[in-house]
């Protein structure tokens, strides 16, 4: 029981003086503590530090049309590979992939195709796809509900973790990304207080595309809406007025371009981004870099098309439609587009970030100002102080000497949690102040366990080292499977929980480990230095 070495009592104090200092500057503004030399510090969630609430909702029928019209590529590819199998003109009318085959000897052929093109869906055994015959030699491909919905609930992964990539882009600490539901997105941004611009990143689904452009196309027909087979017709705003090649200019309308189907290559190929300065103009353009597989492909298109325009395409509009002097080998390239340097920024942060699967429209918004935070800061100061009072004056009056060793591992525990919080960068929520005020009032449980065991060994006779000693050693096993339990159920919150469910166990979880460790080896070193010092006969507790 006295055996507290020299290194362990170093570390015992150090651990905590540290833990307790970087606390500190939590305490401060933020502006005071910039120049400090490590200024870890406490964030706080909305409902503390105000900031703005988004809902976003996914548009998924678009989400079934690009599919829809994937396939239908897919097939097409799938049939030219197989010269034998002769198939007239592909549809996708009605939300489905049709096409006729001229010989219906190749009919079981053509099924094996489409079937290896289809996937199963979890493990019901159901595919995502659905192949029927009809009137003999017509195929319909039909998307499944198992495969939407396995599709959708990929795209709201992906579109997730999109926008979180675009918010931290931003520099904005501590926000709240979550899915609601199979469609839903929740954005929870502490200390924004004007979501306009936040709204505006978020809302673009920065699909990026390099086509080919038709220059067979007839301009008169794209005028009138009508594109070669094969092609699509797409906008093209900056080229009003200009009067350019293979551009059709529809009466009071925004010019249009026809391009090829088949991309050269998507932003999913880019690994880079960022605003600079065109070397002639100094206007801000958008550089660009694509990975290995993307600089090849890139490459290998342009030596094949030199003299030819490529249009580089965003969210289904053309922003330009360069001419392809020479091979682009380097893997690298710019966007012009008539940037203000902010449209330049946020394009490269789109690009960088990826794509948004899904379209995403904000359904609901709410500005919460701070005033509502610092009442709920003041009343949740205001429990714990009630708390450590009341605490405080119960371990004093009960158990004496060993009840104050008790209140000094309350307030440290406090200013331990802080700083553990703050090292973890943690956000501080009105749950999270909960869980504070819990910790607080659970804190010596630890110790009211310890001590009746002492007063157990007293009363059957034991001297106050046996006593002591016995009281320390039997109760920890108690506190350390009362506290597993207690931690197993602050885990399944931090796992299944989310938002302020996830901010309460947090603190919880802290709490429990720094509450054992104070209140059973911190009190139990106290105790040993009195009693080396002293070596009472009898204690009072």
């Amino acid at each position: 029981m006295l055996d507290f070495p020299r290194w362990k009592v170093l570390s015992i104090f150090g651990l905590l003086a540290v833990l307790m200092a970087l606390a500190i500057p939590s305490f401060f503004p933020e502006d005071m503590t910039k120049g400090w030399p490590v200024h870890p510090r406490i964030n706080l969630g909305l409902d503390l530090a105000g900031g703005s609430y988004l809902l976003l909702e996914a548009d998924t029928s678009q989400l079934v049309t690009d599919r829809v019209n994937l396939m239908s590529d897919s097939v097409a590819t799938a049939m030219r590979k197989a010269p034998q199998i002769d198939v007239g003109d592909i549809t996708t009318d009605g939300g489905k992939v049709s096409f006729m085959l001229r010989n219906v000897a190749q009919l079981e052929e053509a099924r094996q195709r489409l079937s290896e093109m289809t996937t199963g869906v979890g493990t019901t055994g159901q595919r995502n796809w659905d192949i029927q015959v009809v009137d003999a030699t017509r195929f319909v491909i039909t998307p499944t509900k198992a495969g939407i919905d396995e599709a959708i609930d990929s795209a709201m992964s992906g579109a997730t973790e999109v926008v979180r990539r675009r918010i931290d882009s931003l520099g904005t600490r501590e926000p709240t990304i979550l899915r609601q539901g199979p469609t839903r997105i929740v954005v929870q941004v502490p200390g924004l207080q004007d979501p306009t611009a936040l709204k505006a990143l978020l809302g673009k689904t920065a699909k990026l595309e390099f086509k080919l452009v038709d220059t067979t196309a007839d301009t008169a027909k794209l005028a009138v809406g009508q594109s070669p087979i094969g092609d699509q017709i797409l906008p093209y705003p900056s080229a009003a007025g200009r009067g350019f090649p293979y551009v059709g200019y529809p009466q009071n309308k925004v010019p249009v371009i026809a391009v090829r189907r088949a991309a050269i290559i998507t932003g999913q190929d880019l690994t880079d981004a960022r605003v600079q300065n065109d070397s002639q103009t100094n206007a801000p353009v958008v550089a660009f870099q694509f990975n290995t597989e993307g600089g090849k492909r890139f490459a290998r298109t342009t030596q094949e098309n030199v003299n030819k325009p490529f249009a580089i395409i965003l969210d289904g509009s053309v922003i330009s439609a360069p001419n392809i002097e020479g091979p682009i080998l380097g893997g690298s390239g710019v966007i012009q587009g008539g940037f203000t340097f902010q449209s330049a920024n946020d394009l490269a942060i789109q690009l960088k970030s990826g794509a948004l699967p899904v379209a995403l429209k904000v359904i609901e918004e709410r500005t919460v100002g701070p005033e509502l935070g610092k009442d709920s800061i003041d009343a949740g100061i205001k429990a714990s102080i009630i708390a450590v009072i009341l605490v405080v004056v119960f371990m004093l009056v009960t158990y004496g000497r060993f009840g104050l060793y008790a209140n000094y591992a309350v307030v440290i525990n406090v200013l331990v949690i802080m700083g553990v919080l703050a090292v973890l960068n943690g956000t501080l929520t009105l749950p999270g102040i909960a869980g504070f005020v819990l910790t607080i009032g659970t804190a010596v449980d630890a110790n009211v366990l310890i001590n009746e065991r002492i007063r157990e060994e007293r009363r059957r006779g034991r001297s106050v080292i046996q006593s002591v000693e016995l009281g320390y050693k039997e109760a920890s096993r108690t506190i350390f499977e009362a506290n597993m339990t207690h931690a197993i159920s602050g885990l399944v919150m931090l796992m299944l929980g989310s938002g302020p469910v996830k901010g309460f166990a947090v603190v919880l979880l802290i709490g429990i480990a720094t509450s054992v460790f104070t209140a059973v080896t911190f009190t139990r070193m106290l105790v040993v230095f009195w009693l080396r010092k002293h070596r009472p006969q009898t204690i009072n507790i």
